[in-house]
């Protein structure tokens, strides 16, 4: 199956996906892991990236489709894949989706992870990020092993410059008025499901599995 996972900032995407690629077995696929990838590869996508990062400017769109197309070529994308996070804005889903199509694909589902905006906080606030792998925890729900260290590489937890109070409003806005737009555009080609994303996370997994 081919798979997009979208939602509010702090609904689980990360997560989920991550649960959802061992049942079912195809690799999830985080923009972010991309960037790592290509950059420390010094790939030419690297290098370009690289070369807007150092400017403090975001990385264009068609750069990073250009990387996700690169990436679902190779052989363990062949019998499906999962899109975590992208797209973020109606922008990119056409984007995405005329590159798709180029290459012979389509998108069986889109899981739309739902939860209540007044709970996001709570979530975003325990988060702690691997700084050297990109592995998520969470102090209550989801804590490493040992305190501060990431249980799959023993680098350094750390919280996310974006995960602190002041800034969490802000994500959520822009949330509001780029990515949530994008559940019309895949409402209407038929492949959207809602998935209530609130409650434990093996119930929010089989949720899911349920809804594929």
């Amino acid at each position: 199956m081919k798979i997009v996972f979208f939602g509010a900032p702090g609904s689980g995407k990360g997560t989920q996906s991550k649960r959802i690629s061992e049942k079912l077995k195809i690799p999830q696929l985080s923009t972010g892991d991309m960037l790592r990838d290509a950059i420390k590869s010094q790939s030419d996508l690297g290098k370009e990236a690289s070369s807007y990062m150092a400017e403090g400017n975001l990385v264009p769109d068609k750069l990073i489709i250009g990387l996700i197309e690169g990436r679902i070529a190779a052989s363990d994308c062949q019998g499906g894949y999962i899109l975590d996070g992208f797209p973020r804005n109606l922008a990119q889903a056409k984007e995405l989706d005329s590159m798709l199509g180029h290459l012979g694909h389509a998108l069986d589902k889109v899981v739309f992870l739902d939860i209540d905006p007044k709970k996001v906080a709570a979530r975003l606030i325990d988060r702690r990020v691997c700084e050297d792998c990109g592995s998520e925890f969470h102090l209550r729900n989801r804590p490493p092993a040992v305190e501060g260290v990431c249980d799959r590489c023993n680098g350094k937890l750390i919280r996310r410059g974006d995960d602190h109070v002041e800034k969490i409003q802000v994500r959520l806005e822009s949330y509001a008025t780029e990515t949530a737009p994008i559940d019309q555009f895949y409402l209407k080609q038929g492949n959207l499901v809602h998935v209530q994303a609130e409650g434990e996370i093996g119930t929010i997994t089989d949720r899911i599995l349920e809804s594929l």
